[in-house]
């Protein structure tokens, strides 16, 4: 997001419009980095009800990042769109897309797991 700081020289609604996407990206990141401690963990001792509290704490912060992102995007909706925010929509419809796989993989990963570990 290096594009979306450098914004110093816009003012007024737009200004707000990228530092409340920033914050929103800045909250999917810290969702995905504990998403990623919590996959860590799994190797740990803790038998299959530790498995899936893990992963259901994993699915819920990376629907909250993609929740995050897709947030940051509409909040440039319906605005005037100058080059900048153009930019930064962009690369955070990006963002979403590859956050909305991870979250496939992890859903399809935990879904699997549920599947071959039945009682």
């Amino acid at each position: 997001m290096e594009v979306a700081s450098n914004f110093k020289d816009v003012e007024g609604r737009s200004h707000q419009d990228i530092s409340d996407c920033l914050d929103q990206i800045n909250d999917g990141v810290d969702n995905l980095a504990q998403s990623i401690i919590e996959l860590r963990r799994m190797n740990q001792e803790g038998g299959d009800s530790d498995f899936t509290w893990r992963m259901s704490n994993v699915e819920t912060w990376v629907s909250a990042a993609l929740t995050d992102a897709t947030t940051c995007v509409d909040g440039f909706s319906g605005r005037d769109m100058g080059q900048l925010k153009a930019t930064i929509k962009g690369k955070v419809l990006n963002v979403a897309q590859v956050t909305s796989n991870a979250l496939a993989l992890v859903n399809r990963f935990a879904a699997r797991h549920r599947a071959t570990n039945k009682p």
